[in-house]
Order: C-alpha cells, then structure tokens, then sequence
C-alpha cells in the first residue's frame, strides 16, 4: 500500500471499542486490524479504551499496557453495568479525543457515536463506522435503544464520513436519511490450520466430529434456535458452543439449560488463541444462526479455515456466502434441523464446500484493501 504524506503524518483516536488487544467481540478486531496496520503505515494512532471487566474473565482485567504494536493505548473511566459500561466509556473517551491531539476521530458503532458532535464542534474530522443497527438488539431496554438510535441520527448530521460494512445497511442509510455512506466490508487474515490437540484433550474433541458456533452469546445471534435444532438432529457427533457473554448472563443460563438434557451439547465459554484456531481448523460445519449482524466477522473467519458454513438467509450473511455455503429460513428450527441433518447425512458436499470457501473469502477481503479504502476517506471526507 503507497500512502501519501498526508496520510503517514495523520494522528488519529479510535474509539467505542471495549479494548484491544482483545477478542471480546467483532468491533475489537476491527479495532485492532485497523489501528495497528495504520500505525504500521507511520500513522499516529491512539485507542481508547474502556476499564474494568473483561469477558475473557477476571485475570485479563489489570493487564494495562500503553502500547500494542505501535499504537497508543488509554484507558477511560467506566461504569461496569449493563447499558452504562459503552456510554460512560464513550463519553469520557470522546471529551478526550476532542480535545485531543487528533486530526481524525474514528468512532466505531452506533450507541458511541452520540458523542460524535464534540470533537466535530472542536474542529476534529469525525468518521463513524456502523457495525449494526444495534437499536434492534433484544438485549437493550428501551433507554438504552434510544440512546442507540440517538448515535445513528449524531453520526448522520455530524460525521464528515460513514462507514458501512453491508450493501443492506448502505440502502438503510439512504433510504432513511438520505444520507450517502460509504461501503467498506471487514477483512479477513489466512489462518494457519491447527491439528485438534487442547481440544481433544479438553474435550475429546476430534476432526469433524462436532458443528460449532462461535461467537458473542446475545439473543440476536440465534442460539435458541441452534439448540432446539441439534436435539432433532440424527448423529453421533457433538454441537460445540464457544463465546462469552455480552451483558447477557441470564440469557447465557437460560442456553445452558435449555441443552442439560443433550450430552452432545458442549459450553466452551469465552475462547481465544491456539483453542480458538484448533476450534475453527477442526469443524465439521460452522454454523451462524443470526437474526442480525452489520458483517459477521466470524462467518469470515470460519470461511477463511475451509469450513463449510450454514447461516441464517440474512441479507448481511448471504452477500458474504453467495453460493459457497448454505442457508436457512432465519428463525426457523426446522428448516435449520432438516439443513444441519443434510449435511451431516452428505460429507461429499461438506467437503465440497470446505474445498472453495478458503480461497474465495480471503480473496474477496483482505484487511490491506479495508485499510487502503479507510486512510482514503479520512483524507477526502468533508471536502
């Protein structure tokens, strides 16, 4: 990538992430692909992160660096409740980096982006990206989907630019507001395969013995669903469940005992490092049961292994799989049953799939290009 001189000299925060480095959720990765390659590029990039709890667990909680890979890491006051935690955080952060050193302000999803008129007021290039429209999200009461949606509408009249990361959400936006955004898709990196090791000897986990599903345990992500279609499904092999919960214990109780009854149900909890990539390099299906996503990182991530995927039909999820997996009719249990008992019954086409997924996806996105494409609009937005 050949950046200008304006772009290598640019100082730049992000913000609305919980922290990097970390895996709590899609928006932290993006986060940290971004900054640090931006950093790595001669940008000034500072990241503001949230205090307090981790999901990862309690022994991640006071590990506080100020640096990672180049990238300058702070640390902002946070009030570790439900619906409070991503406002106080924001808040402070976005006072902050408005008054700043900055030339740009990245805010990352929607509820963070309320504060997007202070660093625009104090004369800061503000760029927002929707991950979601995360005012639909069935976790959030209702003060807390107003003050979501009150971030859609900042960003709207303040931002100098919008990132979107679906075709579905860029004609939301112009459809809504009138407002022209811009379309830059996440990216995805080409794993290194890992033999089935922890997790064998963990859980007695083989090669495609099980289906997984990774990611945040959170109502819209389908789980419900996947759960009451595995107990209909005909087969020896088990359904692996791995993520942490997002504000969201009770619910995460509720997964777990909804599945007591099915030995073939494995809670993984939260996951990351070499458990993650033998999870990933070791399924037999991947499966994505969303009621909604802004641009399912996981999906790209289980693809980018070689795995076969079943999704829910979502416009986010299709535009990703096109015809190089499979779908279901979102939130319905027996069309997922009647799709996961196919699979299972036909490994010829699981490795059909498994054979083409890699190459297409991490062909179709690459994190160099989202990097490209995000320096561009920081440079041109606003004129």
């Amino acid at each position: 990538m050949k950046m200008t001189k304006t772009q290598q000299n640019m100082r730049v925060a992000m913000l609305g992430h919980k922290r990097i480095p970390s895996r709590e959720g899609g928006i932290e990765i993006v986060v940290e692909e971004l900054s640090t390659r931006m950093a790595s590029l001669g940008c000034s990039v500072t990241c503001y992160n949230r205090s307090g709890h981790h999901v990862a667990g309690a022994e991640f909680d006071k590990k506080i660096a100020k640096h990672y890979k180049g990238v300058s890491l702070r640390y902002v006051f946070t009030i570790n409740r439900k619906g409070l935690a991503a406002m106080t955080s924001s808040i402070i952060g976005a006072i902050q980096a408005a008054f700043g050193p900055y030339d740009v302000v990245h805010f990352h999803a929607e509820g963070p982006s309320f504060m997007c008129w202070l660093p625009k007021l104090m004369g800061k290039k503000v760029i927002v990206t929707i991950h979601g429209l995360d005012w639909q999200r069935a976790k959030w009461g209702k003060f807390a989907s107003a003050y979501i949606m009150g971030g859609e509408k900042a960003a709207v009249k303040w931002a100098d630019g919008i990132i979107v990361l679906s075709k579905n959400v860029k004609n939301y936006f112009l459809n809504t507001y009138k407002r022209d955004v811009v379309y830059i898709p996440n990216g995805v990196n080409k794993p290194i395969l890992e033999t089935a090791d922890l997790i064998f000897s963990m859980r007695g986990l083989k090669k495609d013995s099980y289906v997984l599903y990774l990611g945040r345990l959170v109502p819209e992500k389908g789980v419900k669903y996947l759960i009451e279609a595995w107990k209909q499904v005909d087969s020896v092999k088990n359904l692996v469940i791995a993520g942490g919960s997002s504000d969201t214990d009770q619910y995460t109780k509720e997964l777990e005992e909804m599945a007591q009854d099915d030995k073939r149900i494995i809670f993984m909890g939260f996951v990351q490092g070499k458990i993650l990539n033998e999870l990933y390099s070791n399924a037999y299906v991947y499966c994505l049961p969303s009621d909604l996503e802004g641009m399912p990182l996981s999906l790209l991530e289980a693809m980018s292994y070689g795995n076969c995927c079943l999704t829910s039909d979502i416009p986010e999820c299709l535009e990703i799989i096109e015809d190089k997996a499979v779908s279901f009719h979102k939130g319905d249990i027996n069309d997922l049953h009647r799709k996961l008992q196919y699979l299972i019954d036909n490994p010829q086409l699981v490795q059909m799939y498994k054979s083409q997924s890699s190459d297409y996806i991490c062909s179709k996105y690459n994190w160099d290009d989202v990097v490209d494409q995000t320096l561009q609009l920081y440079q041109t937005a606003g004129q």
